[in-house]
């Protein structure tokens, strides 16, 4: 199978992130979409990130009645910061079976060169990349597609600041995030 691994912090997951998802799915080669919870990420700041496990949990919920969704904790087992050429790497091993590629927003392919091993990620596994608001990417590489999608700019920043101030964020978040964050009384 033609596996797309979408990698984030997913703090929390939001109904963006399922729908970039979504398209990748159901309009490219690809047969699953896998979440990569990641623990930490090398260019972000921590002191917002909630628990591993709440935001693993998180996407298990929002992805629970999509038969080509599914979560992977893979990266808390790994050395922090975790590298994407490494989980890539590890999962190949131990998914022999399976044909990788990294799913990236085209705002990421701005900085993508300082990525560790970023010419590893590109000639073994490959990227597909979904439109950002602001970004127009130029960047050509027989290994990377780009696939038409609706341009989303939800922020998981914006949902956080929203929680918040006791907001309501309905239509942003799966039903099923959003009762998991207010019965742990997350992000107040």
């Amino acid at each position: 199978m033609k596996i797309g691994l979408f990698f984030g912090s997913f703090n929390p997951i939001h109904v963006g992130h399922l729908i970039i998802a979504n398209v990748m799915q159901n309009q490219t080669d690809l047969d699953e979409v896998w979440f990569v919870v990641s623990p930490q990420n090398p260019f972000k700041k921590q002191k917002t990130l909630l628990h591993e496990f709440d935001r693993h949990k998180m996407v298990e919920l929002a992805i629970a009645d999509h038969f080509y969704f599914k979560v992977t904790d893979v990266e808390f087992h790994m050395p922090r910061p975790s590298y994407t050429v490494d989980t890539l790497a590890y999962l190949a091993d131990k998914h022999p079976q399976h044909e990788f590629k990294l799913i990236v927003g085209g705002d990421n392919l701005s900085h993508f060169h300082k990525w560790k091993n970023h010419e590893a990620i590109l000639e073994n596994y490959g990227l597909y990349v979904y439109p950002r608001p602001g970004s127009n990417p130029d960047f050509e590489h027989p290994k990377v597609r780009f696939v038409e999608a609706p341009l989303m700019d939800i922020s998981a920043t914006f949902i956080r600041k929203t929680i918040r101030k006791g907001k309501s964020v309905k239509y942003l978040i799966p039903t099923a995030v959003e009762e998991y964050i207010r019965d742990k009384k997350l992000f107040i």
